[in-house]
């Protein structure tokens, strides 16, 4: 990856005192005029990201990550992951033994699966989180609009609300409702926090997948934690280390075949 706030609306208190005081025969203050909402819509909040750390956020980014996923028993799986990312739109999941040929690829917006060095399977695949968390901010926002309603987020959407004691901009759905897709931007420091949308097993519950720990790297931010909730409770997190930033990657580490690369930045250490 509190919920967020009911809108305090008190019409019918404020005709009550305006009533009162007009039989009093006194003249009630103006009421002061309602704030404007920062952003018109889902595009203004996504330019305003993109406008925050032009030319600041890192272009490529590495790291070794702890997965830790609860299995139908209760118990939990830890695997390590080796996952190695260079922005726009592409990024490669390498699990361990890297010398397996085991992972995972999204470029060119499409997701292909590796196995025993081959590619086994390949389609159409935009990830959200490599959009929403590090795309926005080299992309074009007409770019990142268009992908983000063909992955299902109403842009017409917009209200503002807290969590976890900091401001919120939420794209995607009006206020209190919890089910739709949605996305969830820090107000102030303008980073992606939380994804929430219907699981794909049981539309009636919700997955909420959360960015934690923030921390500076530059003039940007990295979330080293990464939480999934299914209706509430805790089902899969990440914990990333060795994290580099805008180191050089070459670019045939995201072409699907061959998998095994000679050139793959684990190999060069």
């Amino acid at each position: 990856m509190s919920h967020p706030s009911l809108r305090a609306a008190g019409v019918a208190a404020l005709s009550f005192v305006i009533f009162a005081a007009c039989s009093r025969g006194s003249s009630a203050p103006a009421p002061a005029p309602a704030r404007p909402p920062r952003f018109a819509d889902g595009g203004d909040v996504v330019e305003a990201m993109r406008t925050r750390y032009a030319g600041k956020w890192y272009k490529t980014l590495t790291f070794r990550q702890k997965t830790s996923r609860m299995l139908p028993n209760g118990s939990w799986k830890v695997e390590t992951w080796y996952e190695a990312m260079k922005v726009p739109g592409r990024l490669r999941i390498d699990f361990e033994p890297i010398s397996a040929g085991n992972g995972v690829l999204y470029a060119r917006d499409s997701q292909f699966v590796a196995s025993n060095g081959r590619m086994i399977q390949s389609g159409p695949g935009i990830n959200d989180l490599l959009l929403l968390g590090f795309d926005v901010y080299e992309s074009t926002p007409a770019r990142t609009a268009a992908r983000l309603r063909r992955q299902g987020i109403d842009l017409d959407r917009v209200h503002e609300t807290t969590f976890e004691g900091r401001p919120m901009i939420v794209v995607g759905a009006r206020r209190g409702d919890l089910r739709r897709k949605q996305v969830w931007i820090d107000a102030n420091r303008l980073y992606f926090v939380r994804l929430l949308e219907p699981t794909r097993a049981d539309s009636s519950k919700v997955q909420d997948i959360r960015f934690v720990n923030y921390e500076k790297r530059g003039d940007a931010w990295i979330a080293p934690r990464v939480e999934i909730y299914n209706d509430g409770k805790l089902v899969f997190y990440e914990d990333y280390s060795d994290i580099k930033t805008d180191i050089p990657l070459d670019d045939s580490l995201f072409d699907p075949t061959p998998w095994k690369n000679p050139k793959h930045w684990m190999a060069q250490r």
